[in-house]
């Protein structure tokens, strides 16, 4: 599809609506956007490693050591850089594309990206996040109920709405034996350890309890 095709398209904005780890993909996760003032959501299969960098930017967790987009960040403000926005602008063969738009304030360019890398770093330079309409009538799901019963139902979701070249092989751990003291005490270990997609796993496990 041309740049002129996609320039005629018709934009929707949408909002992170949250992570969902899955219990029958080892070490995947869905990632879930959603359109703004809308009910349509659109899920996408990423790995552990690109989940946990989104999480930990959403959880405003301070890692020890800047962890890659945290450097990519810092290597473009040092230059003066900013990502404007964050375009997901196509779907080939239940693969997303996505599009980093960059401004030095003079010049904008395009940059080709994976979509959770993108994502990852549109929360860091807080840049909005755009699909076309064609993706989300393509790939969306409309929600009936509310987004929590959405997430909690997402491995009733075929990864064939949507994902991207991923490494899924980080085994998943139960934490539900463990009680609110202990996963609390955990998730301070795994951050002091830099051992990120383990306290998303926990902060998941946090999450669910302090819903019910």
């Amino acid at each position: 599809m041309s740049d002129l095709v996609f320039l005629n398209m018709k934009k929707v904005k949408l909002d992170i609506v949250g992570l969902s780890y899955s219990q029958t993909q080892s070490g995947a996760y869905a990632l879930v956007l959603g359109e703004v003032n809308g009910r349509r959501r659109l899920p996408i299969i990423i790995g552990a490693f690109e989940a946990q960098a989104i999480a930990i930017e959403m959880e405003k967790m301070t890692p020890s050591r800047p962890l890659t987009h945290d450097l990519f960040k810092t290597f473009a403000q040092t230059y003066h850089i900013d990502i404007r926005e964050v375009l997901i602008y196509n779907l080939v063969d239940g693969v997303f594309f996505a599009k980093l738009i960059c401004t030095d304030g003079e010049n904008v360019q395009e940059i080709d990206a994976r979509t959770s890398d993108a994502i990852a770093l549109a929360v860091r330079f807080s840049a909005n996040i755009f699909t076309y309409e064609f993706i989300l009538s393509s790939a969306g799901i409309v929600i009936e109920g509310d987004d929590f019963l959405f997430l909690e139902n997402m491995d009733s979701i075929s990864k064939e709405q949507g994902s991207e070249d991923i490494n899924t092989s980080m085994p998943g751990t139960s934490y539900k034996s463990f009680s609110l003291e202990e996963l609390q005490q955990k998730l301070q270990e795994a951050i002091a350890e830099e051992a990120y997609e383990k306290a998303a796993r926990i902060r998941d496990e946090l999450n669910k309890r302090n819903s019910a």
